[in-house]
């Protein structure tokens, strides 16, 4: 009977696990959807609420995989809730789990500078740049003939990082320059998020189309 008792429980468990990881999900892809229209208030309550429900939330997106933590120190960056952004992207980059965490850095570095610790924030930003330029490397070369082949096909972004790089090296580095093409990049990687999920997708179903219609 005590068995039969520990099954129920453990079963009701999974079950409720499974629930909060769905009403996660839902409340980061609508996190998502606000933070890629600038709706950024909005893009925090969903990202907080997520992180709530399931604290080790991680959402996939055509190989890149990031955890809830990190949206959350976004948005509060970008809502100048520059403390909480702190502790949120530095818990966001102590998570022991296999997510990318360059994203998360580039903010944190963003928000220490912010905070007026120029120095690290420096430091922090150009880890970040180096680490997305890497990993978008990476994905290019790892999976050529899968998802890679969708992320930064023309280069804009690593040409960019690579600019930024060159002016950090050079050691004459304008702050305000630096903030705002670290913004610029974090937004861009989201975007270019979707926009190799929405090539993978229509390439997915043209050739999956065209092999239905052969037969």
């Amino acid at each position: 009977m005590k068995t039969k008792y520990l099954l129920i429980l453990f079963f009701t468990i999974v079950s409720l696990s499974g629930c909060a990881r769905m009403h996660a999900g839902t409340d980061v892809i609508f996190g998502r959807q606000a933070l890629l229209v600038d709706k950024n208030e909005t893009a925090q309550y969903y990202f907080q609420n997520a992180a709530q429900i399931s604290p080790n939330y991680t959402y996939w997106s055509v190989g890149l995989l990031q955890g809830v933590w990190s949206y959350v120190g976004r948005t509060e960056y970008l809502t100048g809730r520059y403390p909480q952004a702190r502790q949120s992207l530095e818990r966001a980059l102590s998570a022991d789990r296999n997510e990318n965490k360059d994203i998360a850095r580039l903010y944190l570095g963003l928000t220490l500078a912010r905070e007026g610790d120029r120095q690290r924030g420096v430091k922090e930003i150009e880890a970040g740049m180096r680490g997305i330029n890497d990993w978008l490397n990476y994905v290019n070369q790892a999976y050529a003939y899968t998802y890679g082949k969708y992320w930064d096909a023309t280069q804009e972004i690593r040409s960019t990082i690579r600019t930024d790089l060159a002016m950090i090296s050079a050691r004459d580095v304008d702050l305000p320059q630096l903030i705002a093409e670290g913004e610029w990049l974090g937004k861009r990687m989201e975007e270019e998020s979707d926009r190799a999920k929405r090539q993978q997708s229509y390439e997915w179903n043209r050739d999956n189309g065209g092999r239905n219609s052969r037969r």
